[in-house]
């Protein structure tokens, strides 16, 4: 910040229309060369990237869609790409400007300047005279590298995090599985019913959420916030149990659950028989990986209904090997999941600087 405070120094800001200093076009649909296997990418309407065999360019470049996710998608590019007809690639063909410097500056403003242009609260197409519109700040060519430079270190920083965060995922799923591995003969079996008792949440209606705001958490279905969907006044369980989802896209979804709460109907929770035989956050680890198997999807509406949970086989180590597995388990959870410690903690610590310091960098005063 000190190196581009001197840099700034006597620094007078030009504003020009990106029509003025960048080629704005789009791509063809090229739909009939998609390809999982292809060379080049293909970029579309929405974040996911697609494959093609054939390119269209072969440049340094902005792609943003024409239509959906508006101002909250942008590629910076560098090399060979093809393009839907529907996104729009951004060409700069002036030497005063750094394609870079633009990516993150439409990073930062760009989605409240179209919102601006639109009618209504929301943005759902771009048309070319709004780019070609977009007034673009153009500081000196070297505090546009300085300004580069800083927040692709962020980046790199949030990049390896997350990256890191892929490989203690797939540590965590391996130890898991490794751990919950039981041969037959080794253990004891027994069906969840015989070790629980099972039951299910009431309805409650989003007035009687509405009406009954308090501050014990209510879950339902969503896997969300940790499945909530409000907090009332009055709770229907308090301690440890495991709940499970029973209806809809996320049926087979378990929870572990040490609080005071109630659940809704298209939840079902689980009450250990003997904490002496079986510990909840064992049950829970091995339904987290064995529920899913059992749910049923026919008719469209997947399900996992208290009649096939019954059914789902237990194994019964010893209380003191659950104990060591849920150990082990809990600081891989923590590690990969917890928005309080661990990696996505750190994570969500460095987007946040990150956007701090690009707003901060990339705010400039308007000519009069």
């Amino acid at each position: 910040m000190r190196n581009l405070e001197k840099l700034w120094e006597g620094v007078e800001i030009e504003w020009k229309k990106l029509g003025e200093v960048a080629e704005i076009g789009t791509g063809n649909s090229n739909k009939k060369d998609e390809s999982e296997n292809g060379m080049y990418p293909f970029y579309v309407r929405s974040k996911n990237i697609l494959k093609t065999n054939t390119f269209q360019f072969d440049e340094t470049a902005i792609v943003i869609p024409g239509e959906g996710g508006i101002g909250d998608i942008f590629h910076y590019i560098q090399g060979k790409y093809a393009l839907h007809q529907r996104a729009y690639r951004i060409k700069i063909y002036t030497n005063d400007l750094n394609t870079k410097f633009l990516y993150y500056l439409m990073c930062a403003n760009f989605k409240q300047y179209i919102l601006s242009k639109s009618v209504g609260a929301t943005a759902t197409s771009i048309r070319k005279p709004m780019l070609e519109k977009y007034p673009i700040p153009l500081p000196p060519l070297e505090v546009q590298k300085e300004i580069v430079r800083i927040l692709d270190v962020f980046i790199e920083l949030t990049t390896e995090l997350t990256t890191e965060l892929t490989t203690r995922k797939k540590q965590y799923y391996y130890y898991r599985e490794k751990l919950l591995s039981f041969e037959d003969g080794t253990v004891e079996w027994k069906r969840l019913g015989e070790v629980a008792e099972l039951k299910r949440g009431r309805v409650m209606s989003k007035t009687y959420l509405s009406e009954n705001i308090g501050k014990y958490p209510v879950y339902s279905s969503q896997t969300e916030k940790n499945g909530e969907i409000g907090k009332i006044t009055s709770f229907d369980f308090s301690g440890e149990y495991v709940s499970w989802t029973t209806d809809g896209a996320n049926a087979g979804t378990v929870f572990y659950r040490n609080e005071k709460f109630s659940i809704t109907n298209v939840c079902g929770l689980i009450t250990i028989n003997n904490n002496e035989e079986l510990n909840y956050k064992f049950l829970y680890y091995w339904l987290s990986i064995e529920a899913k198997k059992h749910v049923y999807s026919g008719m469209g509406n997947p399900k996992l209904m208290s009649n096939q949970m019954v059914k789902i086989p237990i194994p019964i180590p010893p209380l003191e090997v659950q104990k060591e597995i849920v150990r082990i388990l809990d600081k891989f959870d923590a590690l990969t999941t917890s928005l309080s410690e661990g990696l996505p903690r750190e994570i969500a610590l460095r987007k946040k600087q990150y956007e701090y310091y690009r707003d901060l960098l990339l705010t400039f005063p308007m000519d009069n």
